[in-house]
């Protein structure tokens, strides 16, 4: 390929210039990637290269790699003394101006305040060196498939043509999420899936990335004959089709349901990078993909919060949860998520606890989207397996996660219910 050339050790422009062109590493059904190593101490460099095989990049400093990018796909793996020479701020200027470049970075210590400095600067992963090749290869495997993801490698499902050769639409990514169990996360984000179900002409579906403890499956009252593992395990041949085939139709509203595994074993079979590929191509025939998500952090849940077009952020009206809140919302920002994309939303905002929805507000330095009260027919919903949009319709509860939903999809003016 043009504009890449193999660096010795941090040599000069004009020694670079008559070295060979690299050669460019294969992703499956994508583009071609260009490694490049960044790092001033010559040894960690090699070190680096040869871990990484010989189709290889590698300059001494950042500034020595610009002039040679080109618009094409490369995945910079920064070497230790990035993270103590200031490279950092030249990588956060390089990945603010280059989308189609990703980084990461293998520090000799991994300490907190060397992780958030790395996130801050748009770095994707951070790993502890010396690291195995194993894990330097997943990485950077996660990193491909984020700039995928988002569009920066070609072929991908944002904005190109769906899996039928037809143009069509992406779907949007609804992520819900809370930092605290028992804020009702899986009731809003069951709710929010079958009103948007009833309101849409294309299918919507439910992920339940709660990879351990997901109940979806319970809370509607299904049975599935197929779990997210049976997606895992034919991500090679997967595609509109099958996924298809895989999914659990909640009858009533026409929702479709990719289930959580059975067995909290199988959750460590499940990567963010499988999680992506698997909305990748449920994007192409769905209007809306709703990911209900554990209650805490772990390489899915910010896999998913990172493809998201809109992050449900729940809260519970009481101390601990908008504790929880408050940091979540620093880790967020933090991992420079964009926070247009954050909806808050306040559950059982009317309880008598004392804490007063402006009080909130103003701790969390966030304005809730939606307010939703507290009501005994949400759990009565809960042990019947029928959602309360359904169950209770004229409930105030029911209504205010009606407006949540009409912030996606406006509603029928017949109201008449989609079914499939």
């Amino acid at each position: 390929m043009s504009g890449f050339f193999t660096g010795a050790s941090g040599a000069s422009g004009e020694e670079n210039a008559t070295a060979p062109p690299v050669a460019t590493t294969a992703v499956a059904g994508a583009a071609s990637v260009n490694l490049v190593v960044i790092d001033a101490d010559e040894a960690s460099r090699s070190r680096l290269v040869n871990q990484l095989g010989t189709d290889v990049s590698s300059f001494a400093t950042i500034e020595e790699l610009e002039p040679y990018l080109n618009g094409e796909i490369v995945v910079l793996v920064l070497g230790p003394s990035c993270a103590a020479d200031g490279s950092l701020t030249s990588a956060e200027r390089l990945l603010g101006d280059h989308r189609e470049v990703g980084a990461l970075l293998v520090a000799e210590e991994l300490t907190t305040t060397l992780l958030q400095q790395a996130l801050r600067s748009g770095v994707k992963d951070v790993l502890a060196g010396p690291a195995d090749d194993a894990q330097i290869q997943e990485a950077i495997e996660r990193i491909i498939t984020s700039l995928r993801a988002s569009g920066a490698l070609p072929g991908s499902i944002h904005g190109s043509e769906s899996d039928d050769g037809t143009d069509g639409e992406a779907g949007q990514v609804i992520t819900v999420f809370s930092t605290k169990g028992g804020a009702g996360k899986s009731v809003i984000a069951t709710n929010l899936g079958v009103s948007l179900a009833q309101r849409s002409d294309r299918p919507v579906c439910l992920i339940d990335a709660d990879l351990q403890f997901g109940d979806i499956a319970v809370m509607l009252k299904l049975s599935p004959q197929h779990t997210i593992v049976d997606a895992v395990s034919s991500l090679d041949r997967l595609d509109a089709s099958l996924l298809q085939s895989l999914l659990v139709t909640h009858e009533s509203s026409g929702l479709l349901i990719l289930p959580a595994p059975l067995e909290p074993a199988f959750a460590d079979q499940i990567g963010a990078a499988e999680m992506i590929q698997i909305i990748d191509v449920l994007r192409s025939f769905c209007s809306h993909v709703i990911v209900d998500t554990p209650a805490y952090f772990n390489d899915v849940v910010l896999g998913m919060i990172e493809i998201s077009d809109d992050v449900l952020l729940v809260a519970g009206m009481d101390i601990p949860n908008i504790k929880n809140v408050k940091i979540g919302l620093q880790t967020l920002r933090l991992l420079n998520t964009p926070m247009e994309k954050l909806r808050l939303i306040l559950n059982r905002a009317n309880s008598k606890v004392k804490l007063d929805v402006n009080e909130v507000e103003r701790t969390l330095q966030v304005s809730a989207d939606v307010l939703v009260p507290s009501d005994i027919v949400v759990p009565q919903s809960v042990n019947r397996g029928v959602p309360v949009v359904e169950s209770s319709p004229r409930a105030g509860v029911a209504k205010a996660l009606e407006q949540l939903a009409d912030l996606f999809a406006p509603a029928r003016s017949t109201g008449k219910k989609r079914r499939k």
